[in-house]
Parts: C-alpha cells; structure tokens; sequence
C-alpha cells in the first residue's frame, strides 16, 4: 500500500501534522502503536474517574489558533477551550502565594504585597522586555535551522539583542527582581522543559510570560481529548489512522526513506514523520549506519530532561482549591539539584496538583473529583529502586498536598496510580525522560535533530525532540515547520486559508514537483 506519507505515532505533533498535509492534498497514514491516540496527551480512564496522562496546561494558544485557521476551524470551538482565571496558585515553602493571571495590575498589586514596590515595578518591565524578546525569537523558533552558517541571518541578528547567552533564566530574573519568590514565580515555567532555571537559557523567561500575558485554559473533557478530537477531524479530511499497530523499521534505499515495516504488514510512501520519542525510536526504527551524528552511543551522551513521579487520584470528596496549584519547596535551590545529581527530594518536595472537576465535573462521578499530582524529579537512573520506595515516596507526597489546602486526601482516595520515572522509561520513553531532549544550548537549534532528519532523506521529525523543542506549542509549531518543508518539497503550494506555507527569510525550493 502506497501513501504520499506516513507518519509513525499519533501524538499531537503527528496529527497536528497529518491535518496539514491532508489540507494540502496528501494522502496520509498515521500508525499508532497504543489502543488510543494522543501518546503523552491522551487520557487515562479507571474507576469511573477521567485524568490526564501528560500535560495538563493549554497555554500559548495562537500557534494552534494559525494552524487551526489553515484547515478552515476554529481551535477554541473544536476544542473547547475554558479560559482559566486565576491560571493557577503558585504557593510558596518560603510563605505567601501567588494567583497567577492575565490581568496585569493584578499582579503588580500581588507582587507589591508580597514583596514590595520595586518588583513590583520589576513585574512591568519584565512583561515590556519579554514582549519584545518574543517578537524578536518568534522566527528563531518557527523556522528550520540546518547549522552554524544560519547565525549569519537576520533572524540570528535579531534574537542577539535579547538572547544574553551568558545568562541562565535565573541569574536574568535577578536582575529585575530581588525577592527568590517573584523570581521563582517567573522561571519554575522552565520545567516545562524538564529543565532547572539554573541551566536554563534566558531566552526561556519568556515562559512565563506567554501565560501571563495570552493565558492558560482547560479544554473541556481534559487535554487528552484534544488529541481525540484532532483525530476525528484528521479521518474526516481522509487520514487514514491505524491503532494498535507499532512500526517496526523504518525502510531505506540507501539514505533515502521508502516506508515502514509494521507489525502487521508493509507500508510505501517517500516522505516519512516520526513522532515517536526521539532517543527511543532512532535507536529502534532507524538502522545505525545511517545515524553517524547521532549514533546510539552519542544518543547516550546527551543531555536528557527530568522525570516526573505521578499520582492519579480519584477521590469521593470536593475540594474548592484552584483548577491548577503549584507548591514551591522552601529550598527550591536544593530541591531542584537533587534532581540534576540523581537524588529523590525526601523532605519539602516541590509538587504539583490539578483539581480539573472545580472546573469540568464531567471527569469524575457525581460528588467526586480526580486530583493528578505530579512531582518533578531525575530520570530514571540505576541509583534508584523506584520498585522498593515508591509507596514510601507516595505518602511524603500526599501529605505535601496538605499544604495546598487537600485535608484529609488520604482518607477519601477510592482509586489511585503510581507512575515513576521506570514506569516512563518501560513505555518507550528514553531515561523516563518525559520532555525529551534537554534545552541547552548545546542541544537547541541546529544542535537539535533536525526537522528533516539531517542524515537522511524523506524521513521527518516532531515532537518534544526536535526544533523548537518541547512543550505542547513547540510541538504544534515542530509540527508545522515539518508540513512546509514536506510540501516545499514535493513541490506543493498548499491552501492553508492564508496561513505562508514557507519560512519567511528563507529561499523556497521551486514548486516543480518531483
């Protein structure tokens, strides 16, 4: 059976890929390994009650409005975007908390209560110099790099003015702010990208300031049916999509890509997307010889995001705490090398926890609320039993959750899950590393799999692992970067309802098919 492509995982990168060549003609397969769509981004039902089994956070919505706009839809009315407010209840060990929100002035008056007039007025300045670090990275991040030459550019140029390589997110923070409060406010967002704010470039204090300044919401039904109902979509443009059938091997002539191999039969088509976990499917789908750069022992070398340790929680009780809380260790600092050294936070640990039912009741039984509780830590390393201290670990992190106003949890849980870094690491997720690829400099740009998979031809990438990286917009925008050179290629000018189908300071290939 042939297709013009195939694309290998239906997580969000790879159905959000497959709506745009579906719009530009093509005829597309999706094969998906799981019972279900949506990889991380899909939802886990048990015991009557609905959670999330990755992100929780629809934030920087306008990548998905572009995209959704090019297949003529509306992507708050297809996915029915909730806005939150407040976004979310950052709580700090150190006392005092924070209501995050779009409204500015609001949180200039909280932050002048908690710490003061001066990072106060720090806030305002950091909202003005974000603004303008954004514009300035929007083309650094929504165009391919292919290597060093590319820092002769104008989108290179403008980016220098904001980029300050020699600062970390935090050591920039500190520099407008004074209170560690107000600074971890604006840079605990780089866990996002499994990464500490310590190491972290400071083009990422941009994070935070994507949700103070567009929002986060909560698709109703959970953010795993956002994937659900791409794939619906998807099948009515004509993708064709096939669960329960892993990909084997990718096929080669030579370096050029011809197909894949399934568990059940054969599949022909020039242009192949892999939406796989990057570290886990080169090292399973393509053959060796044809990754020089990134064989499995430079694969190994890499540097890799955090985990995180999970709890999904049915309980017979209603709690009136915001829609997302974030509790910040008293020693964030430390809490946080732990995590970098390998070591399990045993006292204070950071957690996080979504009360998704104060907001969508549909996703637990009448009177009852599913919590999903997530607490940042290493990935999987041979230094810890994850088997031997899980429960252990489990009972440090419900009584955590005491301090995030869920009193008496442990007496009303009537369903519960444990997942640890080993338990990512057994599906397929490299190291239990769940957002991939780390983000330093060393490992973004060009220095990150390409979007065209740079040792090859035909064969494509997206996902957390590839350029921009990870994060639910990333991956949308990993994702649309991909669709462009895929049509730029096979010579397609795609109608994508307004939407450029190329890259604005780069030459485009001639629209000759081949």
């Amino acid at each position: 059976m042939e297709y013009d492509a195939v694309v290998v995982g239906a997580g969000p990168g790879g159905l959000c890929c497959s709506l745009l060549l579906a719009k530009a003609g093509l005829k597309v397969l999706v094969l998906e390994k799981s019972d279900a769509v949506g990889g991380r981004t899909r939802l886990i039902e048990k015991d009557g009650f609905t959670f999330d089994r990755g992100p929780t956070f629809f934030h920087y919505p306008e990548i998905a409005e572009e995209i959704f706009q090019a297949i003529d839809l509306d992507v708050h009315e297809e996915l029915a975007l909730i806005r939150l407010d407040p976004s979310y209840r950052l709580i700090f060990g150190q006392g005092g908390h924070i209501d995050a929100t779009t409204d500015i002035d609001s949180m200039v008056s909280q932050i002048e209560r908690l710490s003061g007039p001066d990072d106060a007025k720090g806030f305002r300045r950091y909202v003005a110099d974000n603004r303008r670090k954004l514009r300035l990275s929007k083309k650094c991040l929504n165009t391919p790099w292919k290597g060093p030459s590319d820092l002769i550019s104008k989108r290179a140029l403008r980016i220098s003015r904001v980029l300050r390589p020699w600062r970390s997110v935090a050591s920039d923070l500190s520099k407008s702010f004074k209170d560690e409060r107000i600074q971890l406010a604006m840079s605990f967002q780089t866990k996002y990208l499994g990464m500490s704010p310590f190491h972290a470039p400071s083009l990422f204090t941009i994070l935070a300031y994507l949700e103070y300044e567009y929002g986060i919401f909560h698709p109703e039904g959970g953010m795993g049916s956002i994937t659900q109902k791409m794939a619906r979509i998807a099948e009515g443009m004509g993708v064709e999509i096939r669960l329960s059938e892993p990909v084997e091997q990718i096929l080669f002539e030579g370096r050029r890509a011809t197909g894949v191999k399934s568990s059940k039969t054969t599949y022909r088509a020039d242009r192949i997307v892999m939406n796989a976990d990057f570290a886990t499917g080169m090292r399973k789908m393509v053959p060796s010889s044809l990754r020089r750069k990134w064989s499995d022992r430079k694969i190994e070398e890499k540097s890799y995001s955090c985990s995180t340790f999970m709890l999904y929680l049915g309980v017979e009780h209603q709690y009136d705490t915001p829609h997302h809380q974030i509790y910040a260790s008293a020693d964030y600092e430390g809490n946080l090398r732990d995590i970098s050294e390998h070591r399990v936070t045993w006292e204070d640990p950071s957690i996080y926890v979504q009360n998704a039912c104060v907001t969508d009741p549909s996703l637990a039984p009448e009177g009852c609320s599913t919590l999903y509780v997530l607490v940042p830590i290493t990935h999987a390393h041979s230094s810890i039993d994850w088997d031997s201290i899980k429960h252990e670990y489990r009972d440090i992190v419900i009584s955590q959750m005491e301090k995030m106003g869920f009193h008496g949890v442990a007496e009303h849980i009537v369903s519960e899950t444990i997942v640890t870094p080993d338990d990512w690491s057994s599906s397929d997720i490299y190291k239990g590393a769940v957002f991939s690829l780390a983000h330093g400099l060393d490992q973004m740009l060009w220095r990150r799999p390409q979007n065209h998979f740079e040792e090859t031809q035909g064969l494509y990438l997206v996902g957390g692992g590839t350029h921009p990286g990870s994060g639910l917009p990333t991956i949308f925008e990993s994702s649309r970067i991909t669709s462009k050179m895929i049509c730029a290629e096979m010579g397609i000018d795609p109608d994508w309802n307004g939407m450029d189908p190329w890259f604005d300071e780069l030459k485009r290939p001639s629209l000759n098919p081949q």
